[in-house]
Order: C-alpha cells, then structure tokens, then sequence
C-alpha cells in the first residue's frame, strides 16, 4: 500500500513540475507575434537593436544599455551625495 501511495505521489509530483516546466519554457520562447506584441508594449527601458541579427547580439546589446544606465545612476548618487555633503 505505501508502494502505491509512493508511486502515486511521484506520479503528481511529475505531473507539477512539468506543468511548471512548460509553462516556464512558453514564458521564454513565445510566438513571433506575441513577442512582438510584447516587446512593443512592455515599456521596458531597454530597446532592442533593430540592427542586431541574433539574439546573442541583442542580449549583448542589453547588457551594455543596463550597464551604461547602471554606472550613470551611481554618477548621479556620486554627485547628488556631494552637493549634500556640508
């Protein structure tokens, strides 16, 4: 009887994690046109490349969009934490 209930519960144990899996897995690569839709409507900060052909192009041209904005923002504490400073 434990046997079954074992089996059983890997059973829907399996069942979740794949559900999760897929679910997981449609979140990274969607359709063209929802991507699309998406990347037109999210209002994100970083614009993707029209020039870049693949997609480590554009994953790298983010990268340096976020850490040109990173050490801009640090500047900018730099600079703000001075004119506080008697």
């Amino acid at each position: 009887m434990k046997a079954i209930f074992g089996v059983l519960s890997l059973l829907v144990v399996l069942a979740i994690v794949g559900s999760i899996a897929k679910r997981q897995l449609q979140a990274v690569a969607p359709s063209s046109a929802t991507r699309a839709s998406a990347i037109a409507g999210s209002g994100a900060s970083f614009a993707v490349d029209p020039n870049a052909s693949t997609v480590a192009e554009q994953a790298r041209s983010m990268q340096e969009q976020a850490r040109a904005n990173t050490a801009r923002a640090l500047q900018q504490g730099v600079q703000r934490n001075e004119r506080a400073d008697p």
